[in-house]
Order: structure tokens, then C-alpha cells, then sequence
């Protein structure tokens, strides 16, 4: 049996041996993951689980800004649009409106699919 400690010393290997593209992927897949959860938790008002959620997607946002290498024009593109993301995301919390929740979804979810091709390009010709 996999003890506490072992499941997380197994987790931060995993994390330390992942390429950035799978790190990527992963932190995209988590702001989903909350968005629909955040989703959820709208339809019965549960606003505990509301907040909770919505500042996980800024820690990961957060997170994903810090990662940035300004050197690319990329880079500051996504800068805008992650500040825009985290914008959305604090006013469905203010506000306690998912109104603009959806499209941060699919452009996260468009990201993710480009990320993914992005890399399968770029070993394709590796």
C-alpha cells in the first residue's frame, strides 16, 4: 500500500521528469478542470466552492505568467491574454456571474490543442 508520503514523493518526480509541453498541458488541463467545476458550483450557488476554485485559476495563471520569456513577442501576447483570463476571472468572482467563464474555456482549451501540435511539429522534425 502507497503511503501519503510515498504518493507524494512519487507526484514530484513525475513533475520534475515532465517535459514543458506535458507541464503546459497539465496546467491547462487543471484551469478546466476548476472552470468546470467553478461551472458547477454557479448552477447551486454554492459559492465556497465558487471562490475556491476561481482562486485556483489565478494561482495557476499567476504561475504560468511568472514562466513567461519576455525575450518572445509570444510571450507578451500571452502575457495580455492570461492578464485578460485573470481579469475575467476575478469579476465572476466579484461578481458572482460565470458570464465569461465559457470563453476562457475554449480559449484556454484552443491553447492546449496548439501546444500539443506545436510539439508534435517540433519532434516530427527533430
Amino acid at each position: 500500500m502507497m503511503t501519503k508520503q510515498s504518493y507524494q514523493a512519487y507526484k514530484q518526480q513525475s513533475v520534475m521528469t515532465m517535459t514543458s509541453t506535458e507541464m503546459l498541458t497539465m496546467l491547462y488541463d487543471g484551469i478546466l478542470k476548476e472552470l468546470y467545476l467553478v461551472n458547477k458550483a454557479f448552477e447551486v450557488k454554492n459559492y465556497t466552492e465558487i471562490n475556491r476554485g476561481l482562486q485556483k485559476i489565478q494561482r495557476i495563471l499567476s504561475h504560468l505568467k511568472t514562466t513567461l520569456n519576455m525575450n518572445y513577442d509570444i510571450a507578451k501576447n500571452l502575457m495580455s491574454l492570461y492578464d485578460y483570463f485573470s481579469w475575467i476571472v476575478t469579476q465572476a468572482n466579484l461578481k458572482k456571474d460565470p458570464a465569461k467563464l465559457d470563453e476562457v474555456a475554449e480559449m484556454v482549451a484552443e491553447l492546449r490543442e496548439s501546444y500539443i501540435q506545436a510539439d508534435k511539429n517540433a519532434r516530427m522534425h527533430a
